[in-house]
């Protein structure tokens, strides 16, 4: 068993690791406050191959492998969750679900565009009463000739508002749960399409959230993803891809959390020394550390399963898991070493908790993840 990264491995780690030192970690804290990141910083991504890490060279990607995918994400969410949100969704659920999904019209039209930073694409599945339960959407789909009308509304939408191109999910038989599921294609600038900002919420500031709203917007039948009754499919599918990136992006959280502990217990001086040399305090570190490792293991086994071409939902689901959980015990743990200081915006642990808490929710909650992995151990679904 060979656990050395290979040399475009460790290329794209440092280039990734330089890049998020630079241009992202120093800024996190400025791009919260004002509740978005800049637009250039996509294209500067895009440049460097982060936009399409596994995408073919063709299609405009760098055409790399998923540990590469990993490495990237993990160097950005390390940074700022926030971008990285941005990148997983743009790359894991839109790129891959065209690249796997759509028409070689589809690939050559719309992924040379979102590898390089020029469109930003989102994900419109949940909705107001179909989160978990993706099979319950109620957006419809009507067929008229040659062409489809979609109508409904779409709720918590990474990138929402900043999107070209938004992937929908829709009901052609209402009622008929995940039997009558397609998805589409849809430039965001059809007529019918709008979206609203959300705000109010705990952490990611600096990303997008967005509703959706599809009043009678027309798409050519051309722009399915899959046949009629496979949207839930795509749908699965994309989450596969999403969950690895979520769970890649809390190893660089976790991380971040274990090394600003580190540093801060070794210059906080408390009764004459440095609080690293206290045994408590070093058994939360060490519990930091172990989780960490761990959880970039079972994010590089995931990886691994997916280079292969094999089948990955049960080895992404205990990677998506176990890595969300670890960062919130990390970022918990953080905010525990710098005591009072923890509780401060002047430092960094309650920025990672408050943007890694969402991660045990979208992309499937850590519950619906054991769901999942209780499924494949048991032969019984607890989803019927």
């Amino acid at each position: 068993m060979d656990f050395s990264l290979d040399n475009d491995q460790k290329m794209i780690r440092d280039v990734a690791r330089s890049f998020a030192a630079e241009q992202i970690l120093p800024h996190a804290r400025e791009w919260e406050k004002q509740h978005a990141f800049p637009r250039e910083l996509l294209y500067k991504m895009g440049e460097l191959g982060f936009l399409g890490v596994p995408i073919p060279e063709e299609y405009g990607g760098a055409g790399l492998d998923y540990i590469s995918e990993a490495i990237v994400f993990e160097e950005v969410g390390y940074a700022d969750s926030s971008v990285r949100t941005t990148l997983s969704v743009q790359m894991s659920l839109v790129e891959l679900t065209i690249l796997k999904w759509g028409s070689e019209e589809h690939k050559r039209r719309y992924l040379p565009k979102l590898c390089s930073g020029e469109w930003l694409g989102c994900f419109g599945l949940t909705e107001p009463n179909a989160g978990s339960d993706a099979g319950n959407i109620q957006t419809t789909a009507r067929q008229e000739g040659d062409s489809w009308v979609l109508n409904g509304q779409k709720v918590w939408i990474s990138n929402g508002t900043w999107a070209d191109l938004a992937i929908i999910f829709a009901q052609t038989q209402p009622g008929s749960k995940h039997r009558g599921m397609v998805a589409f294609l849809v430039e965001t600038k059809t007529p019918g399409f709008s979206a609203r900002k959300m705000t109010g919420k705990l952490g990611l500031l600096a990303s997008d959230t967005g509703e959706l709203f599809l009043d009678n917007v027309r798409v050519a039948d051309s722009q399915r993803l899959g046949d009629v009754g496979q949207g839930f499919r795509v749908a699965m599918s994309a989450l596969d891809n999403g969950r690895y990136g979520v769970a890649s992006g809390c190893v660089g959280t976790a991380q971040r959390a274990l090394d600003v502990s580190v540093r801060y217990a070794k210059e906080r001086i408390a009764f004459d020394r440095p609080i690293a040399g206290f045994q408590l305090v070093q058994d939360m570190l060490a519990q930091m550390k172990v989780d960490t490792e761990a959880a970039r293991l079972l994010v590089y086994q995931a990886g691994w399963v997916k280079n292969q071409g094999q089948t990955s939902t049960i080895p992404v689901s205990i990677a998506k898991l176990f890595a969300t959980e670890a960062a919130k015990r990390n970022a918990d743990l953080a905010i525990q070493v710098h005591g009072g200081y923890g509780f401060s915006d002047e430092y960094e642990p309650e920025r990672l908790w408050r943007d890694c808490r969402v991660a045990s929710l979208y992309e499937g909650t850590t519950q619906i993840q054991k769901l999942i992995i209780g499924r494949d151990l048991t032969g019984i679904s607890a989803f019927e």
